[in-house]
């Protein structure tokens, strides 16, 4: 396997049609679309549909969804996602989640280190950004932690509900 997408404890992989379920678990978990755009349920039809059109051919579809598993068991435990790839400016929006039972044991820095640099040294990325709510402090500690700078807050960015949340914009050059 390549050693940019793994190391001694976890994986990233591409998805696989065996990854239906697992998605159709995490899309439609509606405490998680506070952090996405999500405002409506995924069928299994329509998750079917995205993973057969699915290449992984960044520079095509402008994303890369990777699968994040433990290499002890093969567990699959969160996603890394390349979004919004721009590759005139070299630049994506990065998307990390790591399912609740596997928080706060080192695995999203851990994915971080691999999506890095597989960022830079494959791909050629030479900017990282990410949208954290202000109220993600745990989320805004680990990318601030890992060298993310903020450089500035959206006001009433998101809507929650019937109130609307600030999000910061951290970004890190490669």
């Amino acid at each position: 396997m390549n050693q940019l997408l793994n190391n001694d404890t976890i994986a990233l992989r591409a998805l696989e049609p065996t990854d239906l379920d697992i998605l159709y678990k995490w899309e439609n978990d509606t405490r998680l679309w506070v952090v996405s755009d999500t405002i409506a349920p995924y069928s299994r039809q329509v998750l079917w549909q995205y993973l057969e059109a699915y290449t992984g051919d960044i520079y095509t579809q402008r994303q890369l969804r990777l699968i994040i598993t433990l290499k002890s068991d093969g567990s699959s435990i969160g996603t890394v996602d390349f979004l919004n790839f721009d590759p005139f400016n070299n630049r994506a929006e990065l998307g990390l989640y790591i399912t609740s039972e596997y928080r706060g044991k080192g695995y999203g820095r851990q994915a971080l280190d691999c999506i890095t640099a597989y960022a830079r040294d494959h791909i050629g990325i030479r900017q990282l950004y990410v949208y954290i709510s202000l109220e993600n402090k745990t989320c805004l500690h680990l990318f601030e932690s890992y060298g993310y700078r903020r450089v500035g807050v959206l006001e009433a960015w998101v809507k929650r509900g019937s109130t609307y949340q600030d999000v910061a914009l951290l970004q890190m050059k490669l």
